[in-house]
């Protein structure tokens, strides 16, 4: 069965080292060092785990104060093994104004990237608010999906003031009014969305342009309902993705295949709505 990972970080030097004072938290709520690998080392285990792998882009310029894990960078690496990373979500910091605006049709029109992906509470923004519609407006005229981190995180987790970020920002309500007023504009939460899985439920149901992909989260531990829900009024809005290096893949597959849906809705979850809803 093919897998396409949706929700793949580099996991090397210039994605380690934009994170700034997010690595020491992060180590400590994995519970291990949080250091980089060689790019080939990455690349040999996507292919162990015989994925399709997404890269993601990061830019924490604004908040971090550090270099962003740029999208020339990320679709090179992209294009050096495209056998085994078959696209690049770009990233843009939405509080860069109008040279964010600038990268983000770079990424599209130059790069070819897939689409984008925010990381709010990181960012320190919520993608409702208004000041930042024109870049939504930008995104949507270049015809691209967004993927959009909801629910809490483990960057800032345990340290002093969270290092200033604010759960909030993440809220499925964020996505839901970006959602209603840019209908055209296909959206991806990425993460269960924890503490308000059932707020992202509702809002992946009741919104035909939102769908859901559950990275970063070892699925034993989705409540009830959601398993639920995935195999039945879900199973064409979900997507699968692992937040790598967060959670190994032995231990992701072992636990899908342990909540026992049949072979159709894996096929769906794994690799059919994403090639539906993203023409992957």
């Amino acid at each position: 069965m093919r897998i396409i990972d949706l929700h793949c970080y580099p996991n090397t030097e210039p994605w380690i080292k934009c994170q700034g004072p997010y690595v020491d938290a992060l180590a400590k709520y994995w519970k291990r060092q949080w250091t980089w690998k060689q790019e080939d080392d990455v690349v040999r285990e996507f292919a162990a785990a015989g994925v399709d792998a997404v890269l993601v882009a990061l830019d924490l310029e604004t908040t971090a104060k550090t270099p962003p894990c740029s999208n020339d960078y990320v679709r090179g690496m992209q294009q050096r093994h495209k056998d085994r990373i078959i696209q690049a979500w770009a990233a843009v910091d939405p509080l860069k104004g109008d040279a964010a605006i600038a990268e983000a049709q770079h990424a599209i029109r130059d790069l070819k990237m897939l689409g984008f992906h925010f990381h709010p509470i990181m960012g320190h923004f919520a993608v409702n608010e208004r000041r930042f519609y024109p870049l939504w407006e930008a995104i949507a005229a270049l015809k691209v999906p967004v993927m959009i981190d909801v629910g809490t995180t483990g960057m800032g987790a345990g340290m002093p003031g969270g290092l200033g970020a604010k759960l909030r920002h993440a809220h499925p309500s964020c996505i839901d009014d970006l959602a209603a007023d840019f209908p055209d504009l296909t959206i991806v939460a990425a993460h269960p969305g924890w503490p308000w899985i059932d707020e992202m439920t509702a809002v992946a149901l009741h919104k035909g342009n939102v769908f859901w992909e559950l990275s970063g989260w070892a699925p034993k531990y989705f409540p009830v309902q959601l398993k639920t829900d995935i195999r039945a009024r879900l199973q064409d809005k979900i997507m699968f993705g692992s937040d790598y290096p967060s959670i190994p893949y032995a231990r992701l597959f072992q636990e899908w295949r342990e909540l026992r849906y049949a072979d159709d809705v894996m096929e769906k979850i794994f690799h059919r709505n994403a090639e539906r809803i993203l023409g992957l």
